[in-house]
């Protein structure tokens, strides 16, 4: 969804709320801080008038003496303003890491299947990375320069109103008109850079995973043009949007020139007709024109700031995309029974898949569902999974709805295989135990005995201990098949979902793990899925299924 800049700077101040306190002391300091550096110069240009001969309300000494403690404490606010900010910053995006890891665990599996995984690296790496400048380096001096503005043009007024009716001028073109102006020129391309920055992290990504296949089929070059292509349209993108930048900051020299000008020459006319006094234009000239500090700011801050409206909406468009499937949290807690489909339909998108299924699945029973690629087998257990809602009729356990269970519970019941096992960059040890996070080396190694892959990883010079590497890759797909099966023994759950348990394995190693699975059938009930006809022999009932139907 394509937001204005405004609604996306609304939307992420709107996070800041439980560190509202911090943000108000953060905006203290800066205007202080901006303050002490302003009167520094003030107090500066009351040192020369007095020494021209045109005596002031403080002594020389006094002066002299405020400009030592202003510069102290200068440094002391500034330090004290960007520690906060920092803080606040980490904070925020502590906070936002863990609200976009717990929307993509809502929008998982359903919303996340087929999405280029690229996009979302980038999202939750650059984009959120990205956030930080928002939070440390420009809600704040937003305020700080409102603020140190507001009082600059109150101190300007003692002197003359039409000097401060100037000075507001200038602090607004400076601050407002020229950033949101040049803003406006370039978001498109902002956006399109931080969308073309994640599609060449996919692409990226895509060939470190293929390389095997890019090195196999001679296809090096050919990628390392489109790698290229890529780089350059994304370079361009950058080129433009450092032309904004630049731009911005002409503007800005110049519009400041002008006013700085147009102080003095103003100041010197009210002079001539006795309207102020010499301290009057001096000193309203000095003000503003060392003042011009925190409305820069805001102006620099349009450069960033494309980029970081661009990964703040692509952020919160994926913290306000919607669930396919809701989770239940205030359902019911069930115990197993039989499971039955009634006359279900889905379909994914404009494609059925099942039409007017039905099935019935009896407890300590093993069902198997043979069929060709494409059938809907795998479908099916999705369905009983709750990854995906039917469109029509329902998928009931013990005659409950399963909509209406909560979805704790449901996972509770449920051991699942899936036809590409995940391996985690972690020891194999650890990868068997996220079936169960408390489990015990012995009851992970009795898992992996009945999924007849103990021998294997004992095998191993670190046993347990090895390190899978990144996605299992130092593992064969059988290997790592054997390892997901064991993940499914040591739940222990009543009601098994095995999709293709056997497709990468030899015949000796089915044999094993049928055996495994006949032997573990005493008390649960299984759904085996397999196009492959022995894989079957263990099954108490067999459903050949054909495009989306049962025979």
């Amino acid at each position: 969804m394509r937001r204005s800049g405004i609604k996306v700077m609304g939307e992420l101040i709107g996070l800041v709320r439980p560190l509202a306190h911090i943000m108000v002391f953060a905006v203290v300091t800066g205007v202080l801080g901006y303050l002490t550096a302003i009167f520094i110069t003030v107090f500066g240009g009351l040192a020369i008038a007095e020494i021209l001969g045109f005596p002031g309300p403080l002594s020389l000494r006094t002066l002299l003496s405020a400009v030592i403690f202003l510069a102290v404490a200068r440094g002391l606010l500034r330090y004290a303003e960007q520690l906060s900010n920092h803080y606040i910053a980490f904070k925020i995006l502590a906070l936002i890491r863990n609200k976009v890891f717990t929307a993509l665990r809502r929008l998982a599996p359903a919303k996340l299947e087929g999405r280029d995984k690229g996009n979302l690296i980038s999202i939750i790496t650059s984009d959120i990375e990205l956030l930080e400048v928002f939070y440390a380096h420009t809600i704040s001096p937003i305020a700080i320069a409102f603020l140190t503005s507001l009082i600059m043009v109150a101190f300007i007024a003692g002197y003359s109103p039409l000097l401060a009716f100037l000075a507001l001028a200038a602090y607004l073109t400076v601050g407002v008109l020229v950033p949101v102006g040049v803003s406006k020129l370039g978001s498109d391309v902002g956006l399109a850079y931080r969308n073309g920055f994640g599609d060449l992290n996919s692409f990226v990504l895509d060939s470190l995973r293929g390389l095997k296949e890019i090195i196999q089929y001679g296809m090096g070059q050919k990628r390392l043009l489109q790698l290229n292509a890529r780089t350059d349209e994304l370079s361009r993108k950058h080129r433009e949007l450092k032309k904004y930048e630049g731009l911005a900051k002409a503007i800005t020299d110049t519009v400041i020139l002008f006013f700085s000008a147009a102080m003095l020459f103003t100041g010197l006319l009210l002079y001539t007709r006795g309207a102020v006094g010499f301290d009057g234009v001096l000193i309203p000239t000095i003000a503003m024109m060392s003042s011009f500090g925190p409305v820069v700011a805001l102006s620099s801050l349009s450069n960033n700031l494309r980029h970081t409206l661009a990964s703040g909406n692509r952020v919160l468009d994926l913290l306000e995309e919607e669930p396919v499937v809701e989770e239940v949290e205030d359902g019911k807690v069930l115990d197993f029974g039989t499971v039955e489909c009634s006359n279900i339909d889905f379909a994914y998108g404009a494609e059925p898949i099942l039409e007017d299924y039905s099935l019935q699945i009896r407890e300590n029973n093993i069902v198997g569902i043979h069929g060709r690629s494409g059938s809907g087998k795998s479908t099916l257990l999705k369905l009983l999974m709750r990854f995906w809602d039917v469109d029509n009729g329902r998928v009931a356990i013990a005659g409950e709805d399963i909509r209406n269970v909560n979805t704790s519970s449901l996972r509770n019941l449920q051991g699942y295989l899936t036809q590409e096992t995940h391996l985690f960059n972690d020891t194999i040890a650890e990868n068997i135990r996220i079936a169960k996070p408390d489990a015990t080396l012995e009851e992970i190694i009795e898992a992996a005995k009945k999924a007849a892959v103990h021998d294997f990883i004992v095998s191993l010079p670190n046993g347990y201990e090895t390190n899978v590497g990144e996605l299992g890759e130092s593992l064969s797909s059988g290997e790592r098949q054997r390892i997901g099966l064991a993940r499914v023994f040591l739940h222990d759950a009543p009601f098994v979902l095995l999709d293709e348990p056997t497709s990468n394995l030899d015949s000796l190693n089915e044999g094993m793990i049928l055996k495994s699975l006949l032997e573990e059938s005493e008390n649960k009930t299984m759904v085996l899925v397999s196009h492959r006809k022995s894989t079957m022999n263990i099954a108490d009932l067999v459903i050949e299924m054909e495009s989306g139907r049962a025979s």
